[in-house]
């Protein structure tokens, strides 16, 4: 963090932010899990195999679980400058450090440069080391188990309230994202 911050000018005295960020990739393909029922009924669910996806990208704040989501039809070096810019301007009075994986969209030399954005990369297949990991399964278990979606419309409004909830949450966003191993005295 203290070289990701060094990055920045000298005389920039923005505080310093740290992120992390990863894509999910949330479809139309339905996981059934068990669930509660009366003894003796067995519970009806709905399931289906339908191949349409969307991606969100979202970054996490494990200091003070803070959280920013944009759902984008791909994951790619397009969205990723989208993503990275959008956050950009939302936290302009910042100096953001995000840790990100080594994804080919991560690393390439057509994504955007940001004045108040430095990049991180954590080490290669590694996910367990990235909060948002927990992120996913957060939502996936609360909102998404043994559920269908009509249409990638409603897969994409139920993403859109689920992150919704999950950012003004902050305390849940905390204690999934943060690691005993964090140091934010930077």
């Amino acid at each position: 963090m203290e070289a990701a911050a060094k990055k920045f000018g000298e005389n920039d005295r923005r505080p310093l932010k740290l992120f992390f960020q990863d894509e999910g990739r949330f479809g139309r393909i339905d996981t059934l899990v068990g669930c509660w029922a009366p003894h003796g009924v067995r519970p009806c669910l709905d399931q289906q195999i339908i191949r349409q996806y969307t991606h969100v990208f979202s970054a996490v704040c494990p200091q003070d679980g803070e959280s920013f989501s944009l759902i984008l039809p791909y994951a790619d070096t397009q969205a990723m400058t989208i993503f990275l810019d959008e956050l950009s301007k939302e936290y302009s009075r910042y100096r953001v450090v995000i840790v990100m994986d080594q994804a080919a969209w991560h690393k390439s030399k057509s994504l955007g440069v940001f004045e108040n954005i430095s990049i991180v990369f954590q080490p290669p297949y590694s996910p367990e080391l990235n909060p948002v990991e927990h992120l996913w399964e957060h939502i996936r278990e609360k909102y998404f188990w043994n559920r269908s979606w009509k249409s990638l419309n409603d897969l994409e409004d139920a993403l859109q309230k689920a992150l919704r909830e999950v950012s003004q949450a902050k305390e849940t966003v905390r204690s999934l994202s943060s690691f005993h191993w964090f140091c934010f005295n930077v």
